[in-house]
């Protein structure tokens, strides 16, 4: 059985005043292919995520999607996920 996963993350900080929006790309476990919008590209951690994150940093409109998920996924969803992920004592 094989598994292949993308998992998207919103970190948040102090609010929305920082917000940093993660892509992870997981084969079989292993993650092989990363996206931050605090870097700014997509990083890869194996021979197989390093030959994509080359193909991917190419392309400048699909950077500046990635890099705009942080304002139209993260920002935009904040009001619905803030109830259930702030301060929590």
């Amino acid at each position: 059985v094989f598994q292949d996963m993308a998992r998207h993350e919103c970190h948040f900080t102090n609010g929305t005043e920082k917000v940093r929006y993660v892509e992870r790309l997981i084969y079989n476990r292993q993650q092989y292919l990363m996206f931050d919008s605090d870097v700014g590209h997509f990083v890869g951690f194996t021979p197989y995520g390093e030959r994509n994150a080359k193909r991917l940093n190419r392309d400048p409109a699909r950077l500046e999607y990635r890099r705009a998920q942080v304002d139209t996924l993260c920002r935009h969803n904040y009001p619905i996920v803030a109830p259930f992920s702030v301060e929590r004592r």
